[in-house]
């Protein structure tokens, strides 16, 4: 679907709005209340009554009509209203949904992002509206603890997010004074841990601290102990060969790629996916604080995963996790999460 498509399905609240319906409740309206399916009746609006100027105010009042809420269905078990948005990051929002769905497809398809100046502009809304709509899908994107660990060749690797230092560290001894603590190259930058099946997933988490003992026991909750995992030579990784197979390959001696009992070593894979992570940082956020840069590797990992898929395809699959999961202003990280 090209942009041209898109915007002629969505041109209204009332198809977006079917058009979820028909995502979430595939079987039928589902309560969000008590969860019976398939037995909720909708809701039509009444037309509001014309106030003539002979009326007096007690008449006013009394046939003052509430504004109709769209889409409304009530449940024939509890006896609830509910709509397709309640329990999801659409719910209380007064953004229309077609410009929601549309939001959410242009992120789907976007292979390095798309900032939120562009959805303010594309979108017709409001800067802080475009970063807080982005910051939701990211949120719905996020995964759920992997069902299933990662199994067969797994490469891991670890890098650095952030910009250069604007200045450069001195190297003259001041009279007086004792010589300056030299600055590592990446101590103002955050550390991002990725592990990548080949050919199938990936899980990113920003790390406040890279250590060995870290970096192990996150390999070994993602990774299968049947799994091949593949790294550098650095010395955080040492310790893995006594519970799974484990080849490493020599980076300080300028060597990339090499074969081992027909397993091609190297770590190229997961680098291909920091491509992709940095150009999209660099150039389209350009700047991405460590408060949320757990919610964008969310969204670089949801597209990675679903890469074999088409826009429209990776856009249902999107929405379809958008299913509890709710995220306020006030509180953009999130109550039970927080970045690693």
């Amino acid at each position: 679907m090209n942009l041209a498509e898109l915007m002629e399905r969505f041109s209204t609240v009332e198809a977006a709005r079917a058009y979820l319906e028909a995502q979430r409740w595939p079987e039928g309206p589902e309560c969000p209340h008590c969860g019976l399916v398939g037995e909720a009746y909708k809701i039509t609006p009444k037309p509001r009554e014309i106030v003539t100027e002979y009326q007096t105010k007690s008449e006013l009042k009394a046939r003052r009509n509430r504004k109709p809420r769209q889409g409304l269905w009530k449940c024939a078990g509890c006896r609830k209203p509910f709509t397709v948005t309640v329990g999801t990051i659409f719910e209380d929002s007064h953004i229309p949904l077609n410009k929601w769905v549309i939001a959410v497809h242009l992120l789907c398809a976007s292979k390095k992002g798309m900032s939120a100046h562009q959805l303010h502009r594309m979108l017709g809304v409001t800067y802080k509206t475009a970063w807080f709509m982005a910051h939701r899908i990211r949120y719905g994107m996020s995964q759920e603890p992997l069902a299933s660990q990662l199994t067969g060749v797994v490469e891991a690797d670890e890098t650095y997010i952030g910009g250069k230092r604007r200045h450069s560290q001195s190297h003259v001894k001041k009279y007086g004074q004792r010589e300056q603590d030299r600055i590592g190259p990446v101590a103002d930058k955050a550390a991002v841990f990725s592990v990548l099946q080949r050919d199938g997933r990936v899980k990113s988490t920003h790390l406040d601290r890279v250590l060995g003992s870290t970096l192990r026991q996150a390999i070994r909750e993602v990774c299968a102990p049947d799994a091949h995992v593949i790294t550098d030579d650095a010395r955080l990784y040492n310790g893995l060969h006594h519970d799974r197979k484990h080849s490493t390959i020599n980076h300080s001696d300028k060597k990339y790629v090499r074969w081992e009992d027909g397993v091609c070593v190297t770590t190229n894979t997961v680098e291909g996916f920091f491509s992709l992570l940095k150009r999209g940082i660099d150039g389209t956020y350009h700047h991405v604080s460590r408060q949320h840069l757990h919610r964008y590797l969310s969204e670089f990992d949801f597209r990675y995963n679903a890469r074999k898929m088409t826009d429209s395809d990776r856009r249902e699959v999107a929405l379809q996790g958008f299913n509890g999961k709710r995220l306020m202003l006030h509180d953009p990280i999130g109550k039970t999460e927080k970045p690693s």
